[in-house]
């Protein structure tokens, strides 16, 4: 491969090692390797077995020039086969600070071993989740330039950027455990500019702790800490959609770039020849798009909680119930993790009354479905990757957010946005009935599909060429990225 240095620059991603860390770093690869780049893609050896399993051994070979490495995690192994088990966040945290930068170092090392046989390009610059900031020093030490991803949404990284004046301010740690449910929580937040429509129910739920040395806010804090080091910060959002919280981040971090939506950016790359590159850490199951095809448009609610939600058996039985009373069709993913102890068995009444009418499914290509022409709402947890897919699908949500950024994201997609309406976490069956007839026929569903089309044509217009993402995409490709590599 001769002179294969002078002909592609070559990027290193890695993401913070779980589902909904991966996935869009994943695309921002591939939108990256479409714009000439050689690609090396990092998963933990835990991942990566994971995606063996689900995808097939072949799925992974990637192309010519877009390549896959491993590191360890240092954690204690879990067989990647038995998909009822995940790992630890707190351990995956505490390893990834811990442990990961010298085999991440290595890897480098040995990548530029094998660019001097030119065999593969020189590594140019590295693009890494802004929680994996031991790679920081990785780039300094290589002295190339860093590309910081951040996975949330603008609102989300305003806040934890913000973490350290709520302890400053006193409001955290919370007293006690009584200062979850008396009420505390409702507190507006007004001690930080341009979040006082928010409550502290809705601010990532890191600061629900009583322990100010809680592992996984000081954690997100060291990142938060961490973030003005790289050389640029591209995030997953678009101007429209969260102006006033990106405006705020632009006065702390001049070398920011609102980049999304990744979904719409991607859908209008042609990227056929990558198209087969997955990162879903589970099986899918494709026979769901085969039943989507009997059923009328818009007429099947989609439910899916993400990748990490665990909820009770009784909450399992309120959203079955109140799915088959509201006789509308759904398709509900239940991963075999999803219930706690388990088991996700269902009734057999339910499975009886609702037969005609459903298809559950362990996994699904997400996109896919909401893309699909059937789908008429989304019952979902709220995860930033599942919310901006919405919103490029088109299809208006019912929100039951459970950790980490979902209340945020929720607050934004039922408060500001008017695509949402939000279940109460106490989950009853007649309040899902309801809201699902209310999201699939009533008429705020009505008003709110006209509101999520308009945002999914905005996004659309954004990430053209000649909007305003395309050109962030372009400016941190030629003013940052290989800028070092023309000097």
């Amino acid at each position: 491969m001769s002179n294969i240095g002078e002909r592609k620059p070559h990027a290193v991603l890695i993401p913070y090692p779980v589902q909904g860390h991966i996935n869009p770093l994943f695309k921002l690869a591939k939108l990256l390797h479409f714009r000439g780049f050689h690609i090396t893609f990092v998963h933990t050896e835990y991942n990566y077995k994971r995606l063996v399993k689900s995808r097939g051994a072949k799925a992974l070979d990637g192309l010519q020039d877009f390549c896959f490495e491993t590191i360890p995690d240092d954690l204690p192994p879990i067989d990647a086969d038995d998909v009822t088990q995940q790992q630890n966040l707190l351990s995956l945290c505490d390893s990834v600070k811990k442990n990961f930068l010298p085999p991440f170092r290595d890897l480098l090392a040995r990548l530029n071993h094998s660019a001097t046989a030119a065999l593969i390009p020189p590594v140019t610059f590295l693009v890494s989740d802004c929680f994996m900031s031991f790679s920081i020093q990785a780039a300094e030490e290589l002295a190339v330039p860093i590309l910081f991803f951040f996975p949330a949404s603008a609102g989300v990284f305003f806040s934890i950027m913000h973490f350290r004046t709520l302890f400053d301010k006193g409001i955290l740690p919370l007293k006690d455990e009584s200062y979850l449910t008396n009420g505390y929580l409702d507190t507006k937040v007004d001690c930080i500019p341009g979040l006082q429509n928010l409550r502290l129910k809705d601010l990532p739920t890191y600061i629900r702790i009583t322990d100010p040395k809680d592992l996984m806010i000081e954690f997100i804090i060291e990142a938060a800490d961490n973030i003005h080091r790289a050389n640029a910060i591209v995030i997953n959002t678009f101007d429209e959609l969260e102006s006033d919280s990106l405006n705020s981040l632009s006065s702390i971090f001049p070398s920011l770039y609102p980049i999304g939506p990744l979904p719409s950016f991607l859908n209008q790359s042609p990227h056929n020849h990558s198209a087969y590159l997955g990162s879903n850490l589970w099986k899918e199951d494709l026979e769901c798009l085969e039943w989507l095809e009997s059923k009328e448009p818009r007429s099947v609610v989609y439910v899916n909680f993400g990748s990490v939600t665990v909820i009770s058996p009784e909450q399992l039985l309120e959203f079955a119930w109140g799915l088959a009373n509201s006789k509308i069709p759904f398709l509900w993913i239940i991963r075999p993790d999803l219930v706690i102890g388990g088991s996700s068995v269902l009734p057999a009444e339910f499975v009886n009354v609702t037969r005609e009418r459903s298809l559950i499914a362990s996994w699904c290509p997400q996109e896919e479905v909401l893309n699909h022409p059937s789908i008429g709402g989304f019952l979902t947890h709220c995860g930033w990757n599942s919310t901006t897919e919405s919103i490029c699908a088109g299809v208006p949500m019912l929100c039951w957010p459970f950790l980490a950024d979902q209340p945020t994201n929720c607050r934004y997609i039922c408060n500001e946005w008017n695509v949402g309406i939000e279940i109460d976490t106490n989950v009853k069956r007649e309040d899902v009935e309801k809201l699902v007839n209310e999201l699939m026929v009533g008429e705020k569903g009505k008003k709110m599909r006209q509101k999520i089309m308009e945002l999914k044509e905005k996004g659309d217009e954004q990430t053209r060429p000649g909007g305003c993402s395309y050109m962030n995409l372009d400016t941190v490709i030629k003013d940052v990225l290989l800028k070092q590599k023309q000097i």
